[in-house]
């Protein structure tokens, strides 16, 4: 995956994350692209707003694309999300088979590649590829004020 394409993807799911912030929600956002660059899948966080504690962005993103897709197979497809996944997100991702996720700030307290415990190293027979730090900086950035402005 060419940088160009990661900082574009990553962009998209910026703007979702300052959606959610401007709606009181924990600002983090996520797109899923196919292979030749359409966007399938949108999520931002809402568990707020639905009461929910599975409404974190990578799953609204991949329902909204297994959706269209029309299969729970998204074997061809890139995941870009503002946070690194929890443990509930990298599963949601295996699950759906997504060969690559892209992923913006690091989350230390329940990050789940890499941070606290990395599950896409765990044997379970597929094994995405991820890539940290894509526009971190902004990405933390966003998380910072978000959380400076309700305390």
């Amino acid at each position: 995956m060419t940088h160009a394409i990661m900082l574009e993807g990553m962009k998209k799911a910026l703007a979702l994350a300052r959606e959610a912030a401007a709606e009181g929600e924990i600002p983090v956002g996520c797109v899923i692209t196919a292979a030749d660059g359409q966007v399938l899948g949108r999520g931002r966080n809402r568990r707020e707003r639905d009461h929910d504690a599975t409404a974190h962005a990578e799953i609204e993103a991949i329902r909204e694309a297994c959706g269209r897709r029309g299969s729970w197979r998204l074997n061809d497809c890139a995941l870009f999300v503002t946070l690194e996944p929890c443990p509930m997100c990298a599963g949601a991702i295996l699950n759906a088979r997504i060969p690559t996720v892209v992923y913006g700030a690091r989350e230390p307290k329940s990050g789940s590649l890499g941070s606290v415990i990395d599950l896409f190293f765990e044997p379970y027979g597929f094994q995405p590829e991820v890539y940290g730090g894509v526009l971190e900086q902004e990405c933390a950035a966003l998380l910072r004020e978000f959380f400076t402005l309700r305390r």
